[in-house]
């Protein structure tokens, strides 16, 4: 970016998520006069950290994928991840239990996953094979021609080379009817379709250009950053500050007005100017409640006809004793595990009678001894459930015994009589916490409807000065993705600014 063109420049950034710090970073980096409003007592948003007697738990996301674009952010500003933190790559990836009794560790290795699928069905192995080059193919497509660019809008799609890159991906089907093409088992096809959860969808509303996750898990690795997910969101946060960011937390943002030559914030009773505002919040949430009625023209109930994440069932428990049965992510899920996903978008309802929850459990201890104190264990869980649903203490209590049940019969795992710390979230702390629309944990899911150019992008509609970043607009959900989205919105406004064309947005720093 142009020091330049921003030089002078006044950017307000409404809450102090991945997203916000990342706009942050790359806005003082070009010399304007950014300050960010986090009304939490520490930076990070979703993506918290949780101590209690020794324990330390990553509050939001626990998997560290894309580390391309970690190097990315960081070399903008002449660092590198590890001048923060520590990476190491796991192996395996992560440990899959099924009712019944079967599991499998899904290894590092390619070659070696392959075999695992060929020990469940003959052909699986080079089947699988298939699937993992096209998988890289989509992946590089993807990359290059539509997320990199920050292609948010249909005019960033009129060009020969981008509807060329259209054409090469599966943009119409389901990613299960495309897993479906390559194997059958459900054995099979799950270890290929779960990181869907980490996209608010399932197999069966996202689309299949999405399986391009799939190299993304077996192409570029599986990490962890030594002392958790909250390590990287404090070096983002020295990034910015470095850069010269002036970072407020336990300040709340209760209005923005926009104004002929600015945008004023409102914090309570005190009112700041500033010459834009980026806000790294949920966009319904801005529109509603923070921006004045009908600033940004919308059809009628338009925000409660979108399709959100689930939402989150999360349990953080400290355990006493070794846990040998589980690995650093362990997947405990029910081998047909259609009735959970049908219970969270087709009819929506709390996973109960027959059908059986689907379990992430997250050890972070087993890799890292500093999260836990000496002789326990960092355990999380998480069950994903429909947004919107009635968060009551009877409901979420008789969950966590089927959570307990889940990882008992599954893996062999007894933690009832062993838990000398406990934690919980739901529903409700993603609603009241981070303004989640239905306390989705996630925000707008990547479903056909609300991808590229149909997810919001970083200009907010009906003003020239207000714009989005974080999960809930492109590129999209996860840290990696709010870390390119912080660059793509600070090329917007530095292009705003500087009256340039509306064709293209600029690469920061390229």
């Amino acid at each position: 970016m142009s020091d330049e063109v921003l030089r002078g420049q006044s950017v307000g950034v409404v809450g102090g998520g991945i997203g916000g710090l990342s706009a942050a970073a790359y806005l003082a980096a070009a010399d304007a006069e950014v300050t960010v409003y986090e009304r939490a007592d520490r930076v990070g948003g979703v993506a918290g950290r949780l101590e209690v007697d020794g324990f330390r738990f990553d509050t939001g996301p626990s998997w560290y994928l894309l580390p391309e674009l970690f190097e990315r952010f960081f070399e903008e500003f002449d660092r590198s991840p590890e001048d923060f933190y520590e990476l190491e790559r796991l192996d395996p990836h992560y440990r899959v239990f099924w009712d019944g009794g079967d599991r499998a560790d899904i290894p590092a290795d390619p070659a070696a996953a392959a075999d695992l699928f060929e020990s469940y069905e003959a052909g699986a192995g080079e089947a699988f094979r298939e699937y993992l080059d096209d998988a890289e193919r989509a992946y590089d497509v993807g990359m290059d021609r539509f997320v990199l660019p920050g292609r948010s809008r249909f005019r960033d799609y009129l060009s020969l080379n981008v509807v060329a890159g259209g054409r090469e991906l599966d943009l119409l089907s389901s990613l299960d009817e495309r897993v479906g093409s390559y194997v059958d088992r459900p054995k099979l096809r799950q270890p290929l379709e779960y990181t869907l959860v980490f996209l608010g969808g399932s197999p069966h509303n996202t689309p299949a250009l999405y399986q391009l996750m799939s190299h993304v898990d077996y192409g570029l690795g599986v990490y962890y950053p030594l002392g958790g997910t909250y390590e990287v969101v404090e070096a983002v946060g020295t990034v910015a500050r470095e850069a010269g960011a002036d970072v407020h937390t336990g300040v709340s943002v209760t209005g923005l007005e926009p104004l002929d030559d600015g945008v004023e914030v409102e914090l309570g009773g005190d009112r700041y100017v500033h010459d834009r505002v980026v806000c790294n919040a949920p966009p319904a949430h801005v529109e509603r409640e923070l921006l004045p009625e009908e600033t940004v023209p919308r059809l009628g109930d338009y925000w409660d006809r979108q399709t959100y994440g689930p939402a989150a069932h999360l349990l953080y428990l400290g355990v006493e004793g070794a846990l040998p049965e589980l690995e650093h992510h362990t997947l405990a899920l029910p081998t047909d595990w259609d009735p959970h996903f049908e219970a969270i978008l087709d009819d929506p309802a709390w996973p109960t009678g027959d059908t059986e929850p689907v379990v992430y459990v997250n050890v972070p201890s087993r890799t890292d001894p500093s999260v836990a104190p000496d002789g326990h264990e960092a355990v999380v869980t998480l069950v994903p459930l429909a947004p919107g649903l009635d968060d009551t203490p009877e409901r979420r209590a008789a969950l966590r015994e089927r959570v307990l049940d889940a990882v008992a019969s599954r893996t062999g795992a007894d933690l009832r009589d062993r838990i000398v710390v406990e934690e919980s979230a739901c529903v409700s702390e993603f609603a009241e916490r981070f303004d989640r629309p239905g306390g989705s944990a996630l925000g707008l899911a990547h479903t056909i409807r609300q991808t590229g150019p149909l997810r919001p992008g970083p200009r907010v509609r009906g003003t020239d000065r207000v714009y989005y970043v974080g999960g809930s607009s492109n590129p999209g959900i996860g840290v990696p993705m709010c870390l390119l989205g912080g660059e793509h919105c600070a090329a917007a406004v530095e292009t705003d600014v500087a009256g340039g064309p509306f064709d293209r947005l600029p690469l920061v720093g390229r």
